[in-house]
């Protein structure tokens, strides 16, 4: 008699310190986070596992809160996160893994994304490798915030998208932008539906030249409306940046 197995797919929900690799998504000649964690996935399951994450993230870019779907026919122990950080690097770590719909798609299926970037005001041997050491001039933190207002007004984000990139839209709309301060540290959080390459590194360099004076609140609106990268601030340093959260609609 001829047995059926019946493909099912499950959500792993992880973190990890982007120091070490070329972002989440597998790169030719380069470690990333996806190969890791296929890796000891497919070691542990005894098969060959794919997964589809959230986001890709940038080169050292970190994730605090990040979420990539598997399919498998195999029965899923409660003891599989506790396998997989087993095997999994020390700067990976596997919160839980939870079955969901045939369809429910990690990258497709989020309403949200929000990323958090942050800055040290004072020279910090200690956040060297997780906050932009911006010591050397003062920033307005009330400046920047006045800028934040007018990212609602817009949708295309041409001016802060990676060149050369194979978006089929710029369009992005965002929900929350809002730079805070505890100490000598500057945070800078947004959230949107979707974001495009380098988007917030580019946003947060251009936010850096208004708190620094080098321009003035209202001179975002010509930046965005110029649709041109060049118009924009240099991308800010990759290790500043975590992705914190990733929504999704289960029900």
């Amino acid at each position: 008699m001829q047995r059926y197995f019946i493909s099912v797919r499950y959500f792993i929900e992880f973190s990890y310190n982007g120091k070490n690799y070329f972002g989440y998504q597998i790169q030719p000649n380069a470690v990333s986070v996806q190969e890791e964690m296929e890796k000891a996935l497919s070691t542990i399951l005894r098969e060959d596992i794919k997964t589809t994450g959230a986001g890709r993230t940038d080169t050292g870019v970190h994730a605090k809160k990040i979420f990539a779907h598997f399919d498998t026919e195999k029965v899923l122990g409660q003891d599989l996160p506790r396998k997989l950080n087993s095997f999994l690097p020390p700067d990976i770590s596997v919160k839980r893994i939870f079955q969901v719909k045939d369809d429910f798609h990690a990258r497709f299926g989020a309403t949200y994304r929000t990323y958090e970037y942050y800055i040290s005001l004072d020279k910090n041997p200690f956040t060297q490798d997780s906050a932009w050491q911006h010591w050397r001039r003062p920033l307005d933190i009330n400046t920047m915030n006045e800028a934040c207002k007018i990212l609602f007004e817009y949708e295309d984000f041409t001016s802060f998208a990676k060149l050369h990139t194979d978006n089929k839209t710029n369009l992005c709309k965002i929900y929350k932008a809002e730079w805070e301060q505890e100490g000598s540290e500057l945070k800078f959080t947004v959230s949107a539906n979707r974001f495009l390459r380098n988007m917030v590194r580019a946003i947060v360099g251009t936010m850096v030249d208004i708190g620094a004076g080098k321009l003035k609140p209202e001179d975002l609106r010509t930046v965005i409306e110029n649709k041109n990268r060049n118009s924009a601030g240099t991308s800010a340093p990759a290790h500043g940046l975590y992705l914190v959260d990733v929504g999704y609609d289960f029900d």
